[in-house]
C-alpha cells in the first residue's frame, strides 16, 4: 500500500494480513482525503486519533499532510508493532505519533488532556462497535466541537434512520463496493 498524498506520497506502508483486516483502498483514501479538504480541514493544526487503528494508513495519510500529532488505538499488538514501524520507517519522529496497543474501550474510559479534530474510527465488521464507540468517545470529550468523524464501515451499517449519532450531523455517507463512508461533524 502507498501513501497517497503528501510529504510522504507514493511511500510504501506495510499492512497486517488475516481475517478482519481490511486497510482503505487508495480510491477510499484519495476520496475520503478530498472530502475534507473540500470541508476546510486545516491539516496543519488538527489533532488526529486513528480509532481501531489497522494498518493506520489513515492517520498516516494525515501525518503525511502535516497533522502536527497523529494517535493511533489498535488492540493486536501485531497491528500497533506494524503501525511504529511504518511510522518509523517513514521517518516520522516520536513527538508526532502515539500509537497505544489498547483495547478502544479502556482508552476511551478515561478523558484525553484534549480533544481531537479529526477523528477516523474503522471498527471490526459485523461487531456493532461504531455507535457505542463513538458515544463513549463523545461522553469523555475525546471529540471536539467542530470536530470531524470519518467512519469507515460494512455497507449494511447505517446508525440510525437519519444517520445522526447524539447531536452530530451527517454530513455525507458513500458507498464504495462492500465499504461505506460516514462523515458527520461534531
Amino acid at each position: 500500500m502507498r501513501i497517497v498524498g503528501g510529504r510522504y506520497k507514493g511511500r510504501r506502508i506495510k499492512t497486517c494480513e488475516g481475517p478482519g483486516y481490511r486497510p482503505a483502498t487508495m480510491k477510499v483514501r484519495e476520496s475520503i482525503f478530498s472530502m475534507l479538504s473540500a470541508r476546510g480541514v486545516d491539516f496543519s493544526t488538527a489533532r488526529v486519533i486513528d480509532m481501531f487503528a489497522g494498518s493506520g494508513s489513515l492517520g498516516m495519510e494525515c501525518l503525511s499532510r502535516g497533522v502536527p500529532s497523529a494517535w493511533f488505538v489498535e488492540k493486536s499488538h501485531k497491528a500497533a508493532g506494524l503501525i511504529r514501524k511504518n511510522l518509523l520507517d517513514l521517518g516520522i519522529e516520536k513527538k508526532r505519533a502515539k500509537v497505544m496497543s489498547k483495547d478502544l474501550f479502556a482508552v476511551l474510559s478515561k478523558q484525553p488532556e484534549l480533544p481531537f479534530d479529526l477523528v477516523f474510527i474503522d471498527p471490526p465488521y459485523g461487531r456493532d462497535l461504531l455507535v457505542p464507540a463513538l458515544e463513549k468517545a463523545l461522553e469523555k470529550s475525546w471529540i471536539a466541537d467542530g470536530a470531524f468523524v470519518l467512519a469507515e464501515v460494512e455497507t449494511s451499517v447505517l446508525p440510525s434512520a437519519d444517520g445522526r449519532i447524539a447531536d452530530m450531523e451527517l454530513l455525507t455517507d458513500r458507498e464504495y463496493g462492500q465499504t461505506r463512508i460516514l462523515l458527520w461533524r461534531n
